[in-house]
């Protein structure tokens, strides 16, 4: 098959719809089709790069965070895609890149596969004064998105329950976004885990938090951090891995709470290529949020081999199961029980570590790639007359 990928985000960005996206395009390369991704670069020029379009844009951060819009005209560009002559469109994004999907596969004539990756209603506080108004608007934007394509993938069964909730009528097919899990195999080597530490000041003898994501308001990390206050001074770290428009307040409120380093270390960015052994900094991987659509990051976690201590979500379930891979949290009391539970039991270490490998595997890319290639043969099938692929 011939297979357009269409994102407001790809490389250089970094974020989960980027990652999900390198992961699909190599896996469905080494079976054998031919990929191309249309996406939106980091400023007003538009190029093309390894079989990638992008197309110049601008930031709209108040819209939703890291969101960009198009502003080159796109007809060339457009037009080189038509021509090359996708079987299937599979779009990532419901802004500036949907609408060129929903033309590109209008004028072909073929199916349009979208990915729901972002629950909007959660992310409310950057586009609506009213938490009320902001889902219902939420909710009708997704119902128009929806119906302009021929199916819709979640990663989650609670992501397919909130578009079922929302009035969607297009099939929706739960594929979990896929890893590659060749970096998070690697047993972490101890010497350079020790360098880490001591550059971030981390004396080797504690118990290690760690949380690795954006620090935005919907991931809570406030909770997180109440939750270290509490606990008292030594004993444990809590990392925080990551950058973000809340990293200033986030800073500010650590200190309110009279939190310093070493019980508390903002690390910030990291190379993507070094975020697996960022994981295994932690004994545990936390995280207060329950806006993930599927959260990639717990599934990495896992891959990494450290068990994870995080919010109770739907998007959990049989993925954290308490006692074997970790364990989900309902409030502050639960959250102290289960780290005091780990914490009392060190020689449960390694079988929590080898089970959160074998949790890991499950969401490997070639999986996913397998899934959503017989997604594309479906709806291709479904479509006949269209043309089939050859």
């Amino acid at each position: 098959m011939k297979i357009l990928i269409t994102s407001d985000w790809y490389i250089p960005a970094v974020n989960g719809v980027v990652t999900s996206v390198k992961n699909l395009r190599r896996e469905l390369e080494d079976r054998g089709h031919e990929v191309r991704v249309l996406t939106l670069s980091q400023n007003r020029h538009s190029y093309k790069r390894d079989g990638v379009t992008y197309l110049g844009s601008v930031a709209a951060g108040l819209i939703y965070p890291g969101a960009r819009l198009r502003t080159a005209l796109a007809g060339k560009w457009v037009r080189e895609l038509v021509e090359w002559g996708p079987d299937v469109v599979h779009s990532q994004c419901e802004f500036s890149t949907f609408f060129l999907a929903r033309r590109i596969a209008e004028e072909l004539d073929i199916p349009l596969v979208h990915t729901y990756h972002t629950v909007y209603e959660d992310y409310t506080h950057y586009f609506s004064p009213s938490v009320h108004f902001g889902k219902k608007a939420a909710a009708v934007f997704t119902r128009w998105a929806a119906s302009h394509t021929d199916c819709l993938i979640a990663p989650t069964g609670k992501v397919r329950l909130l578009l079922q909730g929302y009035g969607v009528e297009k099939p929706v097919f739960v594929v979990p976004s896929g890893i590659d899990l060749r970096s998070f195999q690697k047993e972490p080597d101890p010497l350079r885990q020790n360098v880490l530490k001591a550059s971030l000041g981390i004396p080797l003898d504690r118990t290690v938090l760690v949380f690795v994501g954006r620090l935005a308001e919907e991931k809570r990390v406030d909770e997180l951090l109440r939750f270290r206050a509490d606990m008292g001074p030594g004993g444990v770290t809590l990392l925080l891995v990551g950058d973000g428009p809340d990293r200033g307040r986030l800073e500010g409120a650590a200190a309110g709470l009279g939190l310093a380093a070493p019980d508390v270390v903002f690390a910030g960015m990291v190379p993507a290529e070094e975020v697996a052994e960022w994981y295994q900094l932690g004994d545990l991987f936390v995280s207060a949020s329950t806006s993930e659509t599927q959260g990639l990051t717990y599934a990495e976690a896992l891959a990494a081999g450290v068990p994870v201590l995080c919010r109770a979500d739907p998007c959990l379930l049989g993925v954290v199961r308490d006692g074997e891979n970790g364990w989900q949290y309902r409030d502050e009391a639960d959250f102290r029980r289960k780290l005091a539970d780990f914490l009392a039991h060190p020689r449960r270490r390694e079988a929590l570590s080898r089970s959160a490998r074998e949790t890991g595997e499950e969401y490997s890319a070639r999986r996913f790639g397998e899934r959503a290639e017989a997604i594309y043969l479906k709806q291709i099938g479904r479509a006949a007359p269209r043309r089939i692929p050859a």
